[in-house]
């Protein structure tokens, strides 16, 4: 069954770091775009990420200089490590995939499967 499974995330102080997994089951990895994103409380969801077959990566705004993403396709992986984290950072971070180029656009229609989320919490 296909499968995108999130991990790595957790409880960090403000300035900390963490890097979040991607792991694809079920499908080639080589021949997808990645997209991350994260969903506060109350929040529509946002992209933060995206990496393309070809490496390509783009940011959001907010998180340039701090993420980074990148992959790992003999692993059937794909990491955001995430540095210098604010409390604004504190979310659900999804991954997904799409078979085209990449966007940080989170419309659900754009992306043909979705991670389960990993809970990111940036806190002292």
């Amino acid at each position: 069954q296909l499968q995108l499974v999130e991990s790595g995330g957790g409880l960090v102080q403000p300035g900390g770091s963490l890097r979040l997994s991607c792991a694809a089951s079920e499908f080639i990895l080589d021949y997808y775009a990645i997209g991350w994103f994260h969903q506060a409380p109350g929040k529509e969801r946002e992209g933060v990420s995206c990496i393309s077959t070809g490496g390509i990566t783009n940011y959001a705004d907010s998180v340039k200089g701090r993420f980074t993403i990148s992959r790992d396709n003999a692993k059937s992986t794909v990491y955001l490590q995430v540095n210098s984290l604010k409390p604004e950072d504190t979310a659900v971070y999804y991954c997904a995939r799409r078979r085209s180029y990449c966007t940080l656009a989170a419309d659900t229609e754009l992306w043909d499967s979705w991670g389960q989320g990993t809970q990111v919490t940036v806190s002292s």
